[in-house]
């Protein structure tokens, strides 16, 4: 009856044993706008002659072209191919900062001598020389909406609203302290702008003000390095010392959030853009990019107050810029390295881009006339051919691969097993045969039946692995439980001592590490709950 009863049994499906405890991945899982961003194929730009301390952007995408300020020279680049396409040499002194008209035909670039100078984009001819500024130019700005005006500030302390078409000064803006670092214009008003000052403060101007004196006045505790308006038009971003704040200037200048993830000074600010698709719809989500001289570029969702990538180079970073589109940035470094990205894109969105570039519109693909059974082309098929949406699938079930160590055990021979697996080269193999040896209760009886040779494999094989921390739980238990189990064998084999002298070393340099360690923790936990005061 026993027999009979054993043969009714149906045998369960057997699989290959794996290690139950997974070490988990140093780093975590990428969130989808990590990958967004990782997605910029990398493009290194050399040989420039010194610190990149602009980069701009042309506002019209099709142009596909920056401007990056280098010493005494402007230069341009494709921002498809990252090779310099023409530059401009006729400057006396060090470009301080550049910006394109909103139609993107010519360009502004002031420098150290305080000369204000527009150049057409495509003849790279100067148009005008505006010069009124007694110190260095820091910066200048074309308004978005305004093509006959410039703003511009410098070492002088004053910011000057230009007559470009005058080549004069329109109003003279008094009211900082010192100098005059970065400055904005409004997106949404072509008679508003901002500008920072190393006096710590941001001010709002409007020309239509008769006092000439700032509408709003922030403190940003520390020397301003850059300033901009969020595509809204009501909120601007500051940078000075190792933050961004963000201040609310419908509000009346209040400061809504402060960013301080940057270890050391933050030098440029800008707006990115992520592109995607939600119920069938395009979004648009704006980013605050910002890159410091600690090497890091930070990318902050203003909306959710939190950083949501991180991205590190090796050298100090000077200015940042973005394409309207998107599909492009620039970093610019203090050693004359420009580090360009470009989006990689689906084959089709490169199609789409190339139709409308030609004006050819969207064009529909042929449809393929669906197979039926009266067709004759239905018995031709190709094992390529892709089921339709009503097919009944029968999947062929893949055949399992087993390891000697898995067919060993599928017969119960578990001490051969465990030997088969301790001759080979995969510790993950050795662990996962152990763990289904504790779950069957024959671990203990297996190294007990161990002759002297397969002892030292296995104890080999615990110096080696017995103080990872991956497999130390069930190690360093069996590494007790062999070494009183078989006392006796191991005093009586000078190979056995060895391996136990080993062991004995690479345990007590753990407990070293351990306690060190425990050491570098105790320093440093008192350090973080201070930080974590401020």
């Amino acid at each position: 009856m026993a027999d009979q009863h054993q043969q009714n049994t149906t045998i369960s499906k057997a699989f290959p044993v794996k290690p139950k405890l997974k070490p988990k991945p140093r780093t975590p899982s990428k969130s989808p706008e990590s990958k967004y961003w990782s997605s910029f194929k990398s493009h290194q730009i050399q040989n420039l002659i010194s610190s990149i301390p602009s980069i701009a952007f042309s506002p019209v995408p099709s142009s596909h072209l920056f401007a990056a300020a280098n010493s005494a020279s402007l230069t341009f680049f494709s921002s498809q191919t990252f090779s310099p396409t023409s530059s401009i040499s006729s400057f006396s002194d060090v470009v301080s900062s550049c910006s394109f008209r909103s139609d993107g035909s010519l360009i502004a670039a002031s420098d150290l001598s305080g000369l204000v100078q527009v150049f057409d984009v495509k003849t790279r001819t100067p148009l005008r020389r505006l010069r009124s500024h007694t110190r260095p130019a820091r910066f200048v700005k074309y308004p978005v909406h305004d093509k006959l005006h410039l703003v511009s500030g410098g070492d002088d302390t004053v910011v000057k609203y230009w007559d470009v078409a005058g080549e004069s000064v329109v109003l003279d803006l008094l009211g900082h302290k010192d100098y005059v670092r970065c400055g904005d214009c409004s997106p949404v008003n072509a008679e508003m702008f901002v500008t920072g000052s190393y006096d710590h403060t941001v001010k709002l101007w409007d020309v239509r003000v008769e006092s000439k004196k700032s509408v709003i006045e922030v403190n940003h505790g520390k020397p301003i390095e850059d300033v901009m308006f969020l595509p809204s038009g009501g909120m601007i971003a500051t940078a000075g010392g190792n933050t961004v704040k963000i201040w609310d200037l419908i509000g009346g200048g209040k400061m809504v959030h402060s960013l301080e993830s940057h270890n050391k000074t933050v030098t440029s600010i800008c707006v990115g853009k992520i592109m995607g698709q939600e119920n069938g719809e395009e979004t648009i989500q704006y980013r605050i990019m910002s890159v410091g001289l600690d090497g890091y570029m930070k990318v902050f969702d203003y909306a959710k107050m939190k950083v949501t990538h991180s991205m590190r180079f090796p050298a100090p970073l000077m200015s940042v810029g973005v394409s309207q589109d998107c599909m492009a940035r620039a970093i610019g470094t203090s050693n004359g390295i420009i580090f360009g990205g470009k989006r990689k894109m689906k084959e089709n969105e490169e199609k789409s881009e190339l139709r409308d570039f030609l004006g050819l519109g969207s064009v529909e693909e042929p449809q393929r006339r669906i197979l039926r059974p009266t067709y004759f082309r239905y018995f031709h098929r190709s094992q390529g051919e892709k089921p339709n949406e009503g097919d009944y699938l029968i999947m062929r079930p893949k055949k399992v691969k087993f390891a000697e160590h898995d067919k060993l055990l599928k017969k119960f021979r578990h001490k051969e097993a465990l030997v088969s697996a301790l001759t080979g080269k995969n510790p993950e193999n050795v662990v996962a045969v152990m763990e289904e040896l504790v779950a069957r209760r024959k671990l203990l009886k297996c190294v007990s039946n161990l002759d002297e040779e397969e002892l030292g494999l296995l104890l080999g094989f615990l110096h080696k692995y017995s103080t990872m921390p991956r497999h130390s739980g069930l190690l360093m238990g069996l590494t007790r439980k062999v070494l009183e189990m078989r006392a006796d064998d191991i005093r009586g084999s000078d190979a056995l001592k060895g391996h136990i002298r080993n062991l004995k070393r690479s345990v007590e340099e753990e407990i070293r590490i351990q306690e060190s360690l425990q050491e570098i923790q105790g320093i440093i936990s008192p350090l973080l709950r201070i930080a974590g005061r401020r």
